[in-house]
């Protein structure tokens, strides 16, 4: 319970945090905000011309297929590689300022979510534009964005506070996230895979993620419940653990940094 406790007693630091992060993504930008809109975009833009045209992938609405995998992972891998560098940036407010340090993933994470939750326009809008449409099933969302968030932030949580010990993780992070991108349904349909190979999507939390969102937009059925709260208890449990971790290794922030 102290981690609310610290959030409520803080909520206006947090609250200005999550907000300093938003500004600080597109400081001295021309366009602003708009780059999450643009980003995923460009992304979407340059997958869609590769898969369908050169590597001959024939699945269809295949902008729809790859938004609703792109611009997920866009907020999973954004999300992770800002909290690393978070504790080491803010050293030297850690060093002279009490503040519960929670508060520096939490509002990375928090600003992405915010970020993610624009971008999804973009997955609405193509699902209109190819005459797709929205269903009921879009009723879902907030339960996957919300198993997806406790999900980043318990990882957040390590790895933030790893870093701060261990400096070279920093770059280890982005070579693990390329791996886990081609392990990660984005841009491939999980039928393609070989039944043999199967087991390394199953063990990838955000395959069920993405699914989810798959399922609710580009296939229109409910997504697989039964699996989406298995799945929601084991985030839930990598979130404490996450948090436990950072509040042990916390204490020494100071001295190391």
């Amino acid at each position: 319970m102290k981690v609310f406790k610290n959030l409520y007693n803080y909520r206006e630091l947090l609250k200005t945090s999550v907000k300093k992060e938003i500004r600080g993504k597109y400081k001295n930008s021309f366009l602003g905000v708009l780059w999450s809109f643009l980003n995923p975009l460009l992304q979407i833009l340059v997958y869609a011309i590769v898969f369908p045209l050169i590597l001959k992938n024939n699945e269809k609405n295949y902008v729809i297929f790859l938004c609703c995998g792109l611009i997920p992972w866009t907020f999973f891998s954004t999300a992770i590689t800002r909290a690393a560098f978070t504790m080491i940036e803010n050293g030297n407010i850690i060093k002279k300022v009490y503040f519960p340090r929670e508060i520096l993933p939490i509002s990375i994470v928090t600003s992405e979510a915010i970020n993610f939750l624009i971008s999804t326009i973009i997955i609405i809008a193509f699902v209109l534009i190819y005459g797709v449409g929205i269903t009921k099933f879009i009723l879902y969302y907030p339960i996957i964005f919300l198993v997806q968030y406790i999900l980043i932030l318990g990882i957040s949580f390590i790895v933030s506070s790893i870093t701060v010990y261990v400096r070279d993780l920093q770059h280890l992070i982005g070579v693990a996230l390329q791996l886990l991108f081609y392990a990660t349904p984005i841009v491939y349909n999980v039928n393609t895979i070989p039944e043999n190979f199967k087991w390394i999507l199953n063990l990838n939390p955000m395959t069920y993620v993405i699914n989810a969102y798959r399922d609710i937009f580009y296939n229109q059925v409910a997504p697989d419940v039964k699996s989406l709260l298995i799945v929601a208890g084991i985030m839930i449990a990598i979130c404490i653990v996450g948090y436990m971790i950072f509040n042990k290794l916390q204490k020494g922030f100071a001295e190391e940094l």
